[in-house]
């Protein structure tokens, strides 16, 4: 298919509310789909949403290495396709931690996030899609579902001196936790 284009902060696109999808098969979200798993995989992140590429639609994808599986935090999971999610916290705790994001390069910020969630949505052909998630899983949906509520992760923070430049942390790692 197609690598698109990364928005990054600042772009109105970033600050809108997606709209929701009608039809999940209909040809040109098909398409999106196809395009924004090869910008992901292009751009070597673990999560993108539509506004990301320009597109102001209520559409998401994620995946958790085998290398995020924090212990006791389930498994790895695969490329998911959420059209239309909602999500849920379980309780009320929330866990702070290292997030970078796409449309956002070259920095990382500390942000709290619930510390486990429900979410459900539409799959890439349109069955119901419904999972608990915790650690890492948890945080990468709420991170890519913050974009399609047109929220970047500065805006969550609570601390802005926990905001660095990437290569700052990797020469200076933070002694209280570990990076995304």
């Amino acid at each position: 298919m197609a690598i698109l284009k990364i928005a990054r902060m600042g772009h109105p696109v970033l600050r809108r509310i997606a709209e929701p999808v009608e039809d999940p098969s209909a040809p040109e979200i098909q398409r999106l789909l196809a395009d924004m798993a090869d910008t992901l995989a292009d751009a070597q992140g673990v999560g993108l949403a539509a506004p990301q590429v320009f597109v102001s639609r209520a559409v998401m994808m994620f995946f958790v290495p085998a290398s995020r599986v924090e212990d006791g935090a389930g498994d790895d999971v695969p490329l998911t396709v959420l059209i239309n999610p909602e999500i849920e916290p379980l309780d009320c705790d929330e866990v702070g931690g290292w997030e970078g994001c796409l449309s956002i390069p070259g920095l990382q910020g500390y942000v709290p996030r619930w510390a486990r969630i429900r979410y459900r949505g539409l799959g890439a052909s349109g069955q119901r899609i419904e999972r608990e998630a915790g650690g890492f899983h948890a945080r990468v949906v709420q991170h890519e579902y913050d974009h399609l509520q047109g929220i970047l992760y500065p805006e969550r923070m609570t601390d802005m001196t926990r905001l660095a430049f990437s290569e700052e942390l990797q020469r200076h790692p933070p002694d209280d936790d570990t990076r995304a």
